[in-house]
């Protein structure tokens, strides 16, 4: 993360009201205060790019910024074998002034909402992106919608751990429109977990807006479509990850959900229905094309369910399109800090979504926001510290909903933390926890799992 320093100068860039960028021959100055993204690469010899010729004044390049036909380009120059695009960044990042000259060669990686350059002290980063007028920090971690895990009480604690954003358990449109008092409960939303997307499911375009506009009214900063949950009862009656067999409806009820709502629509899908149908690259022009406002893809097919090894290098791909200019967020198998740093790194990715992992480990929001800032892996939590968070969960959930559904909820927390690991003998114990039915009994069991635990780390030790 690029921290701004006291009493160092810096120039800030907003708007696109730059006329002209100097190019020497080795070197690069920016002349005034505007949004960039540059990218690079080779392109044909004729002197011009689309309608717009580009004009090479010896040691200067003059351009008007006007929209053409690249997509996500204001303007395009070229200057030897190197084509420049300049578009905006859609936020405001600072540059320390004395990082104003750059080699060509020191720009890494440019790519619609990020830009990295390399110092000679050290590496930049400026990535504000953006979605409609959320602006996130550099390296946004958000946790994934889960269907009986993303409660209020869950994306709270994530929140307090690192999440930049978070996402409802996904919501039945048609349940919904009949006023379906557990589904309309999921709507809840509370001002501490901000920002929040409430994500909703359906088949027909008519009642998937609907649910869209009753949606709104809980006031969440963003309206995510489901068209990736793979289970049968979902996906098996054409919703959901269903809808990659029908690409028209999945387009019909992204425009109809656009235009019906004022907030940012977001969607969700994977690679494809199968091994031979990925058309997540295609797919994500065409959704973009509907307007919204940015694309998570979990790196699956449906024909995979939760299966093997997730496969980034579509989303990369996607990603790397130049015709695509809202941000991807990439999905699927980022368990560790390391992986996610890597899907930042490797594919270009604007944010990471944080699904199963975080189950039952909602402070992996924290290792992973610590290791992105610093490299550094953080130090791990005691024992103590992790069972107090896992004690709190149980708490959180019985005030959400009672003591007997706040514990049945949270055993698949329990099922899942790692604290438990490593605790010689625990099969019976681990028995009892998952059986306990009040709040008594199962805090006596996790009370005594802390003493065993105790003992075993300070034998370790």
């Amino acid at each position: 993360m690029l921290s701004l320093k006291a009493g160092q100068r810096y120039i800030f860039f907003s708007k696109i009201n730059t006329h002209s960028i100097r190019f020497s021959t080795k070197y690069q100055t920016f002349q005034k205060s505007t949004n960039y993204f540059f990218s690079f690469g080779r392109v044909p010899s004729n002197s011009h790019f689309g309608k717009y010729p580009f004009k090479d004044r010896g040691r200067a390049i003059r351009y008007t910024p006007r929209s053409h036909s690249y997509p996500g380009c204001r303007a395009v120059a070229r200057r030897g074998s190197t084509m420049y695009h300049f578009g905006s960044l859609r936020g405001v990042a600072a540059i320390p002034r004395a990082a104003g000259r750059h080699s060509v060669n020191d720009v890494l990686f440019c790519h619609n909402s990020s830009i990295i350059l390399k110092t000679p002290q050290n590496k930049l980063i400026l990535h504000h992106m953006k979605i409609g007028s959320i602006q996130f920090n550099p390296y946004p971690l958000f946790l994934a919608p889960m269907e009986d895990v993303t409660d209020p009480a869950f994306r709270l604690m994530c929140k307090q751990f690192g999440a930049d954003m978070v996402y409802t358990e996904f919501v039945s449109a048609d349940a919904l429109i009949r006023n379906i008092k557990r589904t309309e409960q999921k709507l809840t939303i509370y001002d501490e977990e901000r920002p929040v997307a409430i994500q909703i499911y359906g088949r027909e375009p008519d009642a998937v807006a609907e649910a869209a506009q009753i949606a709104e009214q809980a006031r969440p900063e963003i309206i995510d479509l489901n068209f990736g949950c793979p289970v049968k009862k979902v996906a098996g009656k054409g919703a959901g990850a269903g809808l990659l067999r029908d690409i028209p409806k999945m387009l019909e009820i992204t425009k109809a959900v656009v235009n019906a709502v004022k907030l940012p629509v977001t969607v969700k899908t994977r690679l494809g229905w199968d091994e031979d149908n990925k058309v997540i690259v295609d797919l994500a022009e065409r959704l973009q094309d509907c307007g919204i406002a940015a694309l998570t893809i979990h790196g699956r097919t449906r024909a995979q369910m939760y299966k093997g090894d997730a496969d980034w290098t579509l989303i990369g791909e996607v990603k790397n399109n130049p015709r695509m200019h809202i941000p991807i967020i990439g999905n699927g198998d980022v368990c560790t800090p390391e992986r996610a740093k890597e899907c930042f790194d490797k594919y270009g990715v604007d944010a990471v979504m944080v699904g199963r992992a975080s189950i039952g480990k909602p402070w992996i929001f924290g290792e992973m926001k610590h290791f992105l800032q610093t490299g550094e892996p953080m130090p791990p939590l005691s024992p103590a510290e992790q069972m107090k968070i896992v004690k709190q969960q149980v708490l959180d959930s019985i005030a959400w909903l009672d003591e007997r559904r706040g514990i049945l909820h949270t055993r698949r927390h329990l099922a899942a933390t790692p604290l438990f690991k490593g605790i010689p003998n625990f099969k019976e114990t681990r028995i009892a926890m998952l059986r306990a039915a009040t709040l008594e009994e199962l805090f006596s069991i996790l009370d005594q799992i802390e003493k065993e635990k105790d003992f075993v780390m300070s034998n370790i030790d």
